[in-house]
């Protein structure tokens, strides 16, 4: 039976080395990881900031850190290619990303939050403005903590219609990026 649509090999993918991802042209943006505590939501942090090219992940407060043998399970040595930082408190750390131009967003369901679906990232030219920005994903059960949300200059919510109005952090991280690419 003939293919009607051939798969791509990986060769064919033109994956970067991990010393080439390093050396790309900035995206503009960065993770901040608060208070993670699954090796696995950060392996697969690491493995879709590497899918949408961002620059550097943060891992704040108790967050599992590479190397680690369960997030390099999920990471698939993503690890490897994307930069982080380990920071003991993300509100130190805010400071220090505005400083360096970005926006800081908390991606969290607030009263005045932002949906994703409105947020007007790059949409009238198809690419990611001049605006760099820093995106806060929280705690699996507790999300960002309150003091990083009212430090955040807003909070980005993913809009949902079920009945758990909740995703797991990793999946919130790919649908945001998704988002915002």
């Amino acid at each position: 039976m003939p293919m009607k649509d051939r798969k791509l090999l990986n060769i064919e993918l033109g994956r970067l080395s991990a010393e080439a991802y390093r050396q790309k042209p900035e995206s503009g943006i960065v993770l901040v990881l608060d208070n993670i505590r699954s090796a696995h939501n950060v392996g697969s942090a690491f493995r879709t900031a590497d899918a949408f090219g961002v620059d550097k992940i943060y891992l704040g407060g108790i967050c599992p850190v590479p190397p680690s043998p369960e997030l390099h399970k999920v990471a698939l040595g993503a690890e490897e290619a994307v930069p982080f930082e380990q920071v003991q408190d993300v509100l130190e750390l805010l400071p220090r990303l505005r400083a360096d131009g970005y926006t800081v967003i908390a991606v969290e369901q607030t009263v005045h939050s932002v949906k994703l679906d409105e947020f007007q990232a790059g949409r009238d030219t198809g690419s990611l403005p001049e605006r760099k920005y820093a995106l806060i994903f929280g705690n699996e059960v507790s999300g960002v903590q309150q003091s990083v949300v009212d430090a955040a200059d807003f909070a980005l919510e993913i809009p949902q219609q079920g009945t758990k109005h909740s995703l797991n952090v990793s999946v919130s991280i790919g649908v945001v990026l998704w988002g915002i690419r």
